[in-house]
């Protein structure tokens, strides 16, 4: 019997955050994966560079690419500096593959990286989202629910 997977993930130094991403989508399932690097993206990302904004998660076959993310050339990169916008493989378990493959074909959803982390570990990891795409009356409605949330919090600050 597999050991059961942590609830949330041991998050070291987040490098880049995709904060508009649960805006946009509502968020169903999070997988962590590793990300194939060359050495010089590795030494750009531990220097807090890199952005997955408009970023996101393909299944090719039997394999997962981070596409459409950005990692900037390392500044004492040689001849031998990585392309900044190239698609990144990622390391994930089959299972995990074939549930993200179905639910992409099947349900109409799509991956979403969340953020860019190093792990205790200091590997580099990627937070991947299984999301659907939001509606515009369903951001108005989140808007409204953030909006109701802070003059809450202001009114019991000041009865407090």
């Amino acid at each position: 019997m597999a050991r059961p997977r942590p609830e949330t993930f041991d998050k070291k130094k987040i490098v880049a955050e995709n904060r508009r991403a649960r805006f946009e989508y509502f968020i169903d399932d999070t997988f962590e994966a590793g990300i194939a690097l060359q050495g010089t993206e590795v030494k750009a990302l531990r220097g807090g560079e890199g952005s997955i904004a408009e970023s996101y998660a393909e299944v090719k076959g039997n394999q997962v690419f981070l596409v459409n993310s950005n990692i900037p050339e390392y500044s004492h990169g040689n001849r031998e500096n990585h392309e900044p916008k190239r698609p990144r493989k990622l390391l994930l378990h089959e299972r995990e593959i074939t549930k993200m493959h179905s639910a992409v074909s099947r349900q109409g959803m799509t991956l979403v990286p969340l953020m860019v982390y190093f792990n205790s570990k200091g590997r580099a990891k990627v937070e991947l989202a299984l999301a659907k795409g939001k509606k515009t009356q369903d951001k108005r409605e989140t808007i409204k629910e953030r909006d109701w949330k802070r003059d809450q919090a202001r009114i019991m600050k000041d009865r407090g």
